[in-house]
């Protein structure tokens, strides 16, 4: 069957056969023009090499259309054209080459990758553990000769290092030992190939030495050696669930029920089941279940899931309205015009999927090089032992000794501690200035932009709007008493800007989508739209509220969305370091283009909807641009998906928050700029340290081939690089 899973024990149930797969047809959904698909969740994917191994076999089928991996999610998305019974051919295929496959669920896929990190939590601590104790017992091996020791005492020593190191590794190291057994099932290598090699000769070397009274036992630079291994590891693992395509939380948004009316009957249907045609009544404070249009009533929406704009748009008969926008004013029925998994919310979700998949080839810069490291260093290790036993005659437990050492030396610990090193101390250096790192690769594809597409609402701009002007402090006092009762963004900013005494507004109605009315003083007081207030003399583009008191002339107050204080001075910044802005928003072109003049950016556009800013996007990759998208919107959230790199504030909702692989904090847009300095400098790091654990190998590996280091000395130079590649990356902590 499929490789199990990796918290499971190893059992024989990776030695059988797999067996025909059945049941996947009824998983088949159709794709239209006669096409099928179908989602897998799959287990057992450790590099980008299961990737290409997976989706090389069903490019192998004729029927196949297409096949993508999702590396993040795990997710198989399979399209071909011919019957449903074909799904169970393909998973078989899938199974075949040792991999695990169930049908694609959001939430067992969340369980399982909380279920890796934590079992991968507890091999690091229990390894840790280990160490410690091992360590303080090697300190007096250490420093102590034989003769001065004895070696009652000495052999004593060994066995309880012993009895802690080998239940400690075959504990802690399946992680390792799954994986290699598994690549090489396969009929090839990893990185976890050497490192399990190592592991093992070096127990049993020391296993070895330990019954012949040897004196180079070296159980602790076993378990040491597991435990950064681990931790390098672990951290994979954190980034990876970071990473995670957040298409999946954003469709649980419409999770639930509406309330569908039949003749006089309300009764609850799940949102899964709307159907075209149907009446759904939606309440204040609810989510539109599904796109569709207003059969009876007046309101005002929240559509800020969809467009990021943070005014309501008010909503009457016949107009149209989206799933996932939130009703705010007053009770409507809405005829449902599309199925959920047709709604625009949707196809947003395969928007996002579409980007998912295409970053799901990205592989990590120490699995390109663990391809070619590990034959060389298998390779050198059965030469010396071929070279030092036949060749030149040494007993051949000798010349096995060489040949650990030379493993040993070799290991690729340097060079898998070469990235999450870096990434830790550049991602508690961003934590230290409230940026967070969500992806683990943030900093390789951040160093590469050369791009920067900024949205303009809650990126450059606060996102709320800001009263303007100057206005007689009795109209401003009793704006802000009516404007208390509202919760609308304008009136809000109105009894923001007030912060004297209020009055006492009697019989006080909102009217939905047209503002306020109260009584004071025996006069009808009216704030809202400039209709509601009488009012028919056409003004400017500006965002406006209207106070209307008896018969007196309305009074016009106007908004503006406040540009942050550092945005022209970031924009600066950011291009003179080489990189091209471009402004991308759903607002109106007059008002994006009068942003842009602020900040000096030339290149913005208007009236962008989410699928054409997802389409800028793509046009802009083609051309071979590397790209870092910054929005706060849902409408953002397929184009930071898309992008090479993502980021949003955190004053985002929480889908673009989902999206980003970067988020800041607070109210400036500086956090841009230091992300990306930072990266820059992460990534000659990580260059650093690979040309050192490189080098190190250059000189260390001749020496141990020439036998004239023992493995505990190949042990102590090993962990010595990767102390070299540790102290390498705290000089970013400086800069």
């Amino acid at each position: 069957m499929a490789q199990p899973h990796l918290s499971q024990p190893p059992g024989d149930q990776r030695e059988l056969a797999p067996q025909k797969a059945s049941g996947y047809e009824a998983l088949v959904k159709e794709a239209g023009d006669g096409e099928k698909s179908i989602e897998l969740l799959i287990s057992g994917v450790h590099c980008g090499g299961c990737i290409q191994k997976i989706e090389s076999a069903l490019a192998d089928e004729k029927d196949i259309s297409a096949a993508r991996l999702n590396f993040s999610t795990r997710r198989l998305s399979i399209s071909w054209q011919g019957e449903n019974a074909h799904a169970n051919d393909f998973v078989f295929k899938i199974e075949s080459l040792g991999y695990g496959v169930q049908g694609f669920d959001p939430a067992l896929e969340k369980l399982q990758s909380r279920e890796d990190e934590k079992f991968l939590l507890l091999c690091m601590g229990v390894a840790g553990f280990a160490m410690g104790n091992i360590m303080l017992l090697s300190v007096g091996l250490w420093i102590t000769s034989a003769e001065e020791m004895g070696a009652s005492t000495r052999a004593f020593l060994h066995w309880f290092s012993a009895l802690i190191a080998l239940p400690t590794v075959l504990f802690s190291g399946r992680p390792f030992f799954y994986s290699a057994l598994g690549a090489l099932k396969k009929g090839h290598t990893n990185m976890d190939v050497p490192i399990s090699l190592a592991v093992i000769l070096a127990c049993a070397m020391s296993l070895h030495e330990l019954l012949t009274h040897g004196e180079h036992v070296y159980f602790d630079s076993a378990v040491m050696l597991l435990f950064f291994l681990l931790i390098g590891r672990y951290l994979d693992t954190r980034a990876r669930r970071s990473a995670r395509s957040s298409a999946t939380d954003l469709l649980s948004t419409l999770t639930g029920f509406a309330t569908v009316i039949e003749g006089d009957d309300l009764h609850k249907l799940p949102i899964s089941a709307l159907r075209p045609k149907m009446i759904v009544r939606v309440t204040t404070g609810e989510k539109f279940p599904a796109d569709g249009i207003i059969e009876s009533g007046q309101t005002e929406i929240d559509t800020s899931l969809v467009t990021g704009e943070t005014l309501p748009h008010a909503a009457q008969e016949q107009d149209t309205v989206y799933a996932g926008t939130l009703n705010l004013s007053a009770p409507v029925t809405v005829r449902v015009s599309k199925a959920a998994e047709e709604s625009l919310l949707s196809d947003i979700v395969r928007l996002m999927e579409k980007a998912g998949q295409g970053q799901a080839r990205y592989v990590r810069l120490a699995d390109k090089a663990a391809k070619l490291y590990t034959p060389v260093v298998h390779t050198l290790a059965l030469a010396a032992f071929l070279l030092w036993w036949p060749v030149l005659g040494l007993p051949w437990q000798e010349a096995l000794l060489i040949a650990v050492t030379v493993l040993i030396i070799t290991c690729p610990c340097a060079l898998g501690l070469a990235v999450p090193v870096v990434q830790v101390l550049a991602t508690g250096k961003l934590m230290k200035e409230s940026i967070l790192v969500k992806a683990g690769d943030a900093f390789e594809r951040l160093a590469g932009v050369d791009t920067v597409i900024l949205d303009k609402t809650g990126t450059l701009t606060l996102g709320r709007p800001s009263l303007q002007g100057v206005y007689a402090p009795e109209d401003l006092q009793l704006a802000a008493s009516l404007a208390a009762h509202s919760t609308h963004p304008l009136s809000q900013a109105i009894a923001g800007a007030y912060d004297g005494p209020l009055l006492e507004i009697g019989t006080i109605q909102e009217h939905a989508g047209k503002g306020l009315e109260g009584i004071y003083k025996k006069q009808t007081i009216k704030l809202g739209s400039q209709s509601f207030c009488g009012e028919n003399e056409k003004t400017s583009d500006q965002i406006e509220l209207w106070l209307k008191r008896g018969e007196d002339k309305p009074i016009c107050f106007t908004f503006q969305d406040i540009l942050k204080e550092d945005a022209k001075k970031t924009v600066e910044h950011l291009q003179k370091s080489g990189l091209d802005i471009h402004l991308l928003s759903g607002d109106r072109q007059e008002v994006v283009d009068k942003i842009a003049q602020e900040v000096g950016i030339t290149q913005a556009l208007g009236n962008q909807k989410p699928d054409e800013k997802f389409a800028y996007i793509e046009t802009l990759k083609s051309q071979g641009k590397s790209i870092l998208m910054v929005g706060d919107g849902l409408n953002d959230a397929p184009a930071l998906s898309l992008a090479n790199i993502s980021m949003a504030p955190g004053t985002a909702i929480d889908m673009a928050q989902n999206a980003a692989d970067i988020v800041f904090m607070g109210d400036d847009l500086k956090p841009v700029l230091t992300a990306h300095r930072t990266a820059r400098f992460s990534n000659i790091l990580v260059k650093q340290n690979f040309a050192l654990a490189v080098l190190y190998n250059i000189i260390a590996v001749p020496i141990a081939f020439m036998g004239l280091v023992t493995p505990m000395i190949a042990a102590l130079a090993m962990s010595g690089s990767s102390l070299i590649v540790i102290a390498n990356s705290f000089r970013l902590t400086k800069n």
